[in-house]
């Protein structure tokens, strides 16, 4: 199994509704992302997919958080924008630009995983 690894960040408010404690109140975060995608084969050229695809497919999710306040996102007004949410979401979101994205040998590339880091020590992923 193949693997590529593709980082990028942005900035974006939030409060978990119910959590008794300080991450119930407004406040944000400079969240960075890592998103893991693999196939079992490579392409012709060598590759698991395209780096900048990913990047740019990538770019256009975060796009929509960056800046924000996460609860005000359609998305999250009746699911908590938990960094575990967040992970999820892009998830789905990139798996679904995947789908019909494939090697010209006719092996699939995949999501294998995201993680979102609201700090240097503080993250959570979503996979499959």
């Amino acid at each position: 199994m193949y693997q590529v690894i593709v980082q990028d960040h942005f900035s974006a408010a939030h409060q978990l509704r119910g959590l008794d404690g300080v991450c119930e109140n407004l406040h944000g975060h400079n969240w960075k992302v890592d998103v893991v995608v693999e196939a079992q084969t490579l392409d012709s050229w060598g590759c698991v997919v395209d780096f900048h695809w990913v990047e740019k497919e990538l770019k256009e999710i975060l796009d929509q958080f960056d800046h924000q306040i996460l609860n005000e996102i359609p998305y999250f007004q009746d699911v908590n924008p938990s960094a575990e949410n967040v992970a999820r979401f892009c998830f789905e979101e990139l798996s679904r630009k995947l789908e019909n994205l494939s090697h010209p040998e006719g092996e699939h590339t995949r999501v294998k995983k995201v993680t979102i880091w609201e700090t240097d020590r503080l993250g959570a992923s979503f996979y499959a």
